[in-house]
């Protein structure tokens, strides 16, 4: 009898030894973001890990890739888009859980140039020539047709009537990030990126802000997939923490909801 004791304990002990990697592996989310949420969303995550033990896999593209990588099958369990366009789509797809969806974030678009370019301060107005002040060199933003700061910044240039003769100077990029790196380099006298994206480059310096009612109005809304882990809501609710206001408005961006406590 003792015997058989023994041996179920050792059997119990194998099969424990067996199951436990399974049993402490360590719980991620996968986040796809928007690219310019990268610096203030991986400052969150590091601050939600710190508390949770919870880790992340993040992908980082323009909102127009995300959304058609997560429509096609990819494994995400929340989505944080820099418009509400594309997570409007990703509904309509059915790949987000719509009622989990919060218009989190808000941010302004900007015009930049490379840090020791001589322009300086440009009044972005009505009627203000864009074309003329690129010279001979390239304008840099996010795919007009797409990403959504290219989306604004067309809206906005339309508006002012700055559209038609900027556009043949215009170098579409993959995203807002891309665009900032253009800039950066020196390979584009000028680039429209998000106020944010600006403010962690080095390499650019904002000569002037877009008017708010020039370009709809930017808001990133953030949601839970449809396949998303059981632990995804507890992260959804620390996006809308004070700790996360505090760090976003940190990077520039506006909060756009009641911060939960």
């Amino acid at each position: 009898m003792l015997r058989i004791s023994g041996l179920f304990t050792a059997f119990m002990i194998l099969a424990g030894a067996a199951l436990s990697p399974a049993a402490a592996e360590d719980k991620t989310i996968t986040v796809f973001a928007a690219a310019s949420m990268k610096n203030a969303l991986d400052e969150i995550d590091a601050a939600y890990t710190a508390r949770t033990g919870v880790k992340f896999s993040i992908s980082y593209a323009a909102s127009s890739v995300l959304a058609k990588q997560i429509e096609q099958g990819a494994p995400a369990d929340v989505f944080v888009s820099a418009d509400t366009d594309w997570m409007d789509y990703a509904i309509a797809k059915k790949t987000i859980n719509e009622p989990s969806r919060v218009n989190l974030l808000g941010n302004s678009i900007v015009l930049i140039a490379p840090k020791d370019a001589r322009i300086d301060n440009v009044d972005i107005a009505q009627g203000f020539d864009l074309a003329k002040l690129a010279g001979d060199g390239r304008i840099a933003t996010g795919d007009v047709k797409s990403v959504p700061v290219g989306k604004y910044a067309k809206a906005a240039l339309e508006k002012l009537g700055a559209w038609q003769a900027a556009e043949p100077k215009f170098a579409m990029a993959e995203s807002v990030r891309a665009a900032l790196t253009l800039v950066a380099r020196g390979e584009a006298n000028l680039g429209i990126v998000y106020s944010t994206d600006a403010n962690v480059e080095p390499g650019v310096k904002i000569i002037g802000t877009f008017p708010a009612a020039s370009h709809p109005a930017i808001v990133y809304p953030v949601a839970a997939t449809t396949t998303a882990k059981g632990e995804t809501g507890d992260y959804l609710a620390f996006l809308r923490s004070s700790a996360a206001k505090s760090i976003f408005e940190k990077y520039g961006f506006k909060f756009l909801v009641s911060p939960i406590t």
